[in-house]
């Protein structure tokens, strides 16, 4: 496709806001100052300052930089034909951008945004998956209803691997799973048996035994890595999780464990790891959602938190053709690996603004509902009172993991979604293992996102007979 020709027919550029000024939001004002169709001149944070800096790291020059806090700064500022750095996303709202980038990570602030722009005829480019994991599908039903599109953003790996899957079943392929690596790779020095991870380095010699399956199983090799790496590094992380929902949530996918396989694997191993169990794989059936955590040399090429597809290869001599020109075909024959190994955050946000702003459509599609769920589960005793506050890069809540389930309402006695119980504390004790239900947790009445929640469960009339 002619990406020129595809929005030749916006011709005056989108006008932004942008909520959330971090290192997303920074890298998407910073690719703004070169798209000729996206604006991006107003920036909300905390403070006023936090979202100047956001401006400055992008480039701007001071003059052209103006921090406000009334309705009336912004204004003045704005027909001064400055960038406006303000605190508070009302102060803005009188401004003409026709489009919210929610960005601040926040499920409670995000919902708030979002609704606050639905509700003022503005489109949403969602960005904050921690808010959409509990009620995207419901802010994207509001949306429709008012004529405007919520929108998943290129950039993110949910919207690149809805794209390439949905392009796969175009195409009429069969996809067997779909997935994403993991953020970061695990690299190993093979002189020194040294792993690094994050900034994280272990000895851990005895992974190069493993590090070529040989003739071995591929799976059980992976099992294997695994065990060895799980000594030393964390092997599940929640934002790979509440990704994956979002896609399932749009292409109707389903987790093939509710916890994701995850194994430690090399890009040439997907296809034979993520197919079905009758052909060595790890997937119990097709249309099945999991990551990957990438293994590799310091001197390979990262897969860079892309995203991959495992499909069906139905013809011996197109797919014999394909893996001598180098795709990853499985031992077997019978599974290829198709993917895209990158993710440029706010770099390339620009395609689902225009896509939503200037086109009218949503990265999500036509039918995103709420399939399933992100879960919170303990992952040790937790007593009463404990406050499941969620921090950190990831915005994980310690000692809490997470699980994809098939969704169903809000109920007491049902597991809660991972970020609607983030930062409640308990009110009773939960047993290692065991899911946080809703009724384990205080939530404030006032809560937009519980009050949100509630109102997508009416919308899409969640069978209450339904259990997790």
């Amino acid at each position: 496709m002619n990406f020129h020709s595809h929005y030749a027919g916006i011709s005056e550029p989108v006008e932004t806001c942008l909520v959330g000024s971090g290192s997303f939001g920074r890298s998407y004002l910073a690719q703004s100052r070169r798209t000729r169709l996206v604006n991006a001149r107003i920036a909300v944070d905390v403070t006023a300052e936090a979202a100047g800096e956001a401006f400055a790291a992008a480039g701007f020059a001071p003059r052209e930089i103006a921090l406000c806090s009334t309705e009336a700064e912004v204004k003045a500022a704005w027909n001064a034909g400055k960038c406006i750095a303000a605190a508070s996303l009302d102060s803005v709202m009188e401004l003409p951008f026709v489009l919210l980038v929610e960005a601040t990570g926040s499920p409670e602030a995000a919902t708030r945004h979002s609704l606050a722009a639905i509700d003022a005829g503005r489109h949403v480019a969602l960005v904050s998956k921690e808010a959409d994991s509990v009620v995207g599908p419901g802010l994207a039903r509001l949306a429709r209803d008012k004529g405007v599109v919520v929108t998943p953003v290129d950039g993110d790996q949910p919207s690149l691997l809805i794209a390439l899957a949905s392009w796969a079943e175009v195409i009429g392929l069969e996809i067997i799973a779909a997935g994403k690596s993991s953020e970061y790779d695990f690299v190993l020095d093979a002189a020194t048996g040294d792993v690094t991870c994050n900034g994280l380095t272990r000895s851990l010699p005895v992974l190069r035994e493993h590090w070529l399956p040989g003739s071995r199983s591929i799976a059980n090799n992976a099992a294997e890595r695994a065990r060895i790496l799980g000594e030393a590094f964390p092997l599940r992380a929640v934002p790979d999780l509440c990704e994956m929902t979002l896609v399932a949530n749009a292409l109707g996918f389903a987790a093939d464990a509710a916890g994701f396989h995850a194994p430690p694997a090399r890009v040439p191993e997907l296809a034979d790891l993520f197919a079905e169990r009758s052909e060595g794989g790890l997937m119990g059936g097709t249309r099945r959602i999991d990551v990957f955590h990438h293994l590799r040399l310091a001197e390979e090429a990262s897969f860079a938190g892309g995203v991959f597809i495992v499909v069906r290869c139905d013809n011996d001599e197109t797919w014999e053709m394909l893996a001598g020109k180098g795709h990853v075909v499985s031992r077997s024959g019978k599974t290829a690996a198709l993917y895209l190994p990158r993710h440029l955050l706010g770099v390339e946000v620009a395609t689902s603004i225009l896509d939503a702003a200037g086109l009218g459509r949503s990265g999500y599609g036509d039918d995103y509902r709420p399939r399933q769920d992100l879960v919170a589960v303990a992952q040790r005793d937790l007593a009463a009172g404990t406050v499941l506050k969620m921090g950190g890069h990831h915005h994980s809540i310690e000692n809490v993991g997470a699980e994809v389930r098939p969704t169903t309402a809000l109920a007491d006695d049902r597991p809660a979604p991972f970020y609607l119980v983030a930062d409640r504390p308990l009110v009773r004790a939960v047993k290692a293992g065991e899911a946080i239900r809703l009724g384990d947790v205080a939530i404030p009445e006032d809560s937009g996102l519980l009050t949100m929640r509630r109102r997508q469960d009416a919308l899409f009339a969640a069978n209450d007979g339904a259990s997790v």
